[in-house]
């Protein structure tokens, strides 16, 4: 056997590593088609407006067009959020180019900018995101960061300074922000959106309000220059106006910036639900006004907006696969005005944000069910490959030989001397080959292939065993390989641990009592706690109807688990609510059906359904209860006629 590491050796290739671009595929086309690469200028253009459209879809509202009737007045509309103010063209200009065929990063920046605040007066910066768009694995990735987190703040023109990061906005405009994020980070930026808050409540109201679950008491009544923020929900599922909305993603006064972030992100999974379950094309034109007139986009290329883009790509974002919008966060924070972290969990937390793990809630809950995980793929040590060029570019078999040995697989070349080419350069996808005979090389091709991306698994033929020098795996490169590989990743697998609850019926066990005559559906006792957790003090339990017009009535316990942290149980007749339809899986537990819903490997939420009513048990905003514990929650249901204490 022969080994090669080095780039651009090897036989049969001069090594140059070519690298072409490609568009990825249409997302609304019913079946996959691929078509020879545009010239640059057009795929890039295509890919960046494309990204756009994911962007704008997920932060603010799934313009979702599923009709043509909407086209024309989108495509009049959508110009509309092209740069118009100095300080974003300006930005626009220190943007990167976003790589055909490759995710891209939008920065979502909201700002607060009041109507009686004077002109030339700084804004702040109230939000601060990366949104990262990966059309070809269909995930979108969220990373919120506190505004009150230290960093060295990049300002045109000044010397580097640290204070807090929403000081960049305030003081040195989008394009400090855009520099200061990207020197914390290190991630290139392809787009800018910058969001007046004014615009957030007009959305919402547009948009008949938005569904969501709120997992406290929230109440504040002083406010003015010396107070705080005013505030009044209560706890529960529920449709929001625009101004309680706002509050709700904006609250920070009895908790940290954390707790906040998190409260953002709920907000975009709300907003996915509600716009896959209930959204009319009759609100559309209203939205879309209230978009363009408080929202500014700046794009790497500077090309303008595509309507056709942003309406293709808002079709994909409304059609990801439950658990496909991931959130990652920053953890290890301390200080309470001022936070401070290292620089390994930021480090951390954009690696997880960059490679969100797709199979994660698969995997977490097989070990929370205590299901045997099926056998992995081997790891890359143990996955010799050799490579062979299919698509007659020069250096291309090379390049990923080089490419695939730099993450750690062992590359061979074809046995005596012969070149490092396929029985033929028409090979249009790349194929990853596999040797049934070693154990775990199916899972291996799999595996490789999601490097490639554009990739398919096959069983070897005769033909390619012949040059396979007793590989695992052979790769043949067609035209859809570009010079690069994604990245691989990162395992979120929880490890298994015992569920940390006691007895806990009596908590709630009166005051399910006390309104079972007022509701037409049996309530359920939830008679394990989480061992840290009781019964909140300041609403333990609330009965209402989800809305004003709504006919369900609706219980909502809501228990304390230290000082910040909450978590409820939700108990109605409503089976269609929007938050019910982005579930991940469904198990028989004990003699019953629940269903599964995760934040990427935490389980946030099970449902129990039964004699057409639902019960929920509901995580913490940061997911603070273990899958373990949530499981053990949820099977501790039991009806008040079953249940007594001594």
């Amino acid at each position: 056997m022969r080994t090669t590491l080095k780039r651009g050796v090897g036989r049969g290739h001069t090594g140059n590593g070519t690298v072409k671009t490609q568009l990825p595929p249409g997302p609304t086309a019913p079946v996959t088609i691929y078509r020879q690469p545009e010239p640059p200028r057009r795929s890039r253009s295509r890919l960046a407006l494309s990204i756009l459209g994911w962007a704008l879809t997920v932060v603010l509202v799934c313009v979702a067009g599923v009709a043509g009737g909407a086209y024309l007045y989108l495509h009049e509309s959508v110009a509309a959020v092209a740069p118009h103010s100095i300080d974003v063209k300006v930005t626009a200009k220190r943007l990167d180019l976003p790589i055909a065929g490759e995710p891209a990063t939008a920065l979502v920046i909201g700002y607060d900018r009041r109507a009686n605040e004077a002109k030339g007066t700084p804004s702040r910066s109230d939000t601060l995101m990366l949104i990262r768009a990966d059309p070809k694995n269909e995930t979108i990735s969220l990373l919120s960061f506190p505004r009150d987190l230290r960093a060295e703040i990049v300002c045109p023109g000044k010397a580097t300074y640290t204070t807090k990061i929403n000081a960049a906005y305030a003081n040195c405009g989008s394009r400090g922000t855009l520099d200061t994020v990207r020197k914390l980070t290190g991630v290139p930026v392809n787009y800018l959106i910058t969001v007046n808050f004014r615009g957030f409540t007009q959305v919402v109201d547009k948009l008949g309000g938005m569904w969501m679950d709120i997992d406290r008491r929230y109440y504040n009544s002083h406010s003015g220059p010396t107070g705080y923020a005013t505030i009044n929900l209560q706890p529960g599922y529920q449709k929001l106006k625009g101004s309680q909305a706002l509050d709700f993603v904006r609250f920070r006064h009895t908790d940290s910036d954390l707790y906040r972030n998190a409260r953002q992100q709920s907000f975009v999974r709300a907003l996915k639900d509600q716009i896959r379950t209930s959204f009319s094309l009759v609100k559309l034109p209203k939205v879309i006004k209230v978009l363009t007139s408080n929202i500014e986009v700046a794009q790497g290329g500077g090309s303008d907006v595509s309507a056709k883009t942003v309406l293709s790509y808002a079709v994909l974002a409304y059609s990801l696969p439950p658990g496909h919008v991931f959130q990652s966060r920053i953890e290890g924070l301390e200080g309470f005005s001022d936070l401070t972290t290292s620089s390994e969990n930021i480090g951390a937390a954009i690696r997880q944000w960059a490679n969100p793990d797709v199979d994660s809630p698969k995997k977490a809950t097989a070990v929370a069910l205590g299901e045997k995980v099926k056998a992995k793929a081997p790891a890359a040590k143990d996955t010799s490959v050799t490579v062979l060029n299919g698509n007659g570019v020069t250096g291309s078999a090379s390049n990923a030989s080089y490419l695939l040995g730099q993450r750690g697989y062992p590359i061979l070349t074809p046995p005596n001397g012969i070149p490092a080419n396929a029985p033929s350069f028409d090979y249009f996808r790349t194929k990853i080959y596999f040797d049934a005979k070693q154990a775990g090389a199916k899972e291996a091709a799999k595996k490789v292939a999601g490097l490639f991306g554009s990739a398919d698994v096959q069983k070897a033929p005769a033909a390619i065993t012949a040059l396979a020098n007793d590989a695992m795996l052979t790769a043949v490169v067609g035209q859809t390989f570009h010079g690069t590989l994604a990245a691989a990743p990162v395992d979120q697998t929880p490890k298994r641990e015992p569920a940390n609850v006691v007895p806990g019926a009596s908590a709630s066990l009166d005051l399910l009592r006390e309104r079972q005559r007022k509701v037409d559906f049996d309530l359920m006792v939830p008679t394990v706690l989480e061992q840290s957790s009781w019964i909140d003090r300041e609403r333990p339990v609330r009965l209402y109807r989800f809305d004003d017009k709504d006919k369900h009535k609706t219980i909502r316990l809501t228990y304390k688990m230290g000082s910040n942290d909450y978590w409820g149980v939700q108990e109605s007749n409503w089976e269609k609510a929007p938050v019910l339809g982005s579930r991940n899986f469904t198990r028989n537990i004990g003699g019953r059906s629940f269903e599964l819903f995760y934040n990427g490997p935490h389980l946030h939420m099970v449902v129990l359904k039964r004699k057409g009513a639902t019960y929920w048990v509901v995580n913490t905003l940061l997911d603070r209860l273990s899958n373990e514990t949530m499981l053990a929650i949820a099977k501790g249901l039991r009806p008040i006629s079953k249940v007594h204490t001594s």
